[in-house]
């Protein structure tokens, strides 16, 4: 049986999908980008500003099912510059004690002038 997961602490979405899906043991989350829910703007800064605001948004949606940073088997970041890689880098590191699987690729636009998308998958243990 398949959940979906709301929660106001992340942006809501911007198009016809769910913040993540809840399927038995595994979450998927959409993909995030650093837009602060409290005022649904796109934050200020650059990249590390960025990183740091899909983090806590990622979070967000984990928490809402019960989930946390550790359950994180694999995320999926989407930069616009590879260039910005060690600074992204650096800021997504401190999140996670256990890194989870990942792919990282450089891609041409993201929505609302993003820097920076990163979607997960999570497993209860």
């Amino acid at each position: 049986m398949k959940k979906v997961v709301r929660t106001t602490q992340a942006p809501t979405p911007i198009g016809p999908y769910s913040q993540a899906v809840d399927v038995g043991e595994t979450l998927f989350i959409s993909g995030q980008i650093p837009v602060d829910p409290s005022t649904n703007e796109l934050v200020r800064g650059g990249i590390r500003e960025q990183t740091e605001r899909v983090m806590e948004n990622l979070k967000a949606v984990l928490d809402e099912a019960g989930l946390a940073l550790e359950d994180v088997v694999m995320t999926f970041v989407y930069l616009v510059d590879l260039k910005d890689f060690n600074d992204y880098n650096e800021v997504y590191g401190k999140y996670f004690k256990q890194p989870p699987a990942r792919v990282t690729v450089q891609v041409s636009a993201l929505p609302r002038g993003a820097k920076i998308e990163v979607a997960a998958i999570a497993h209860r243990s």
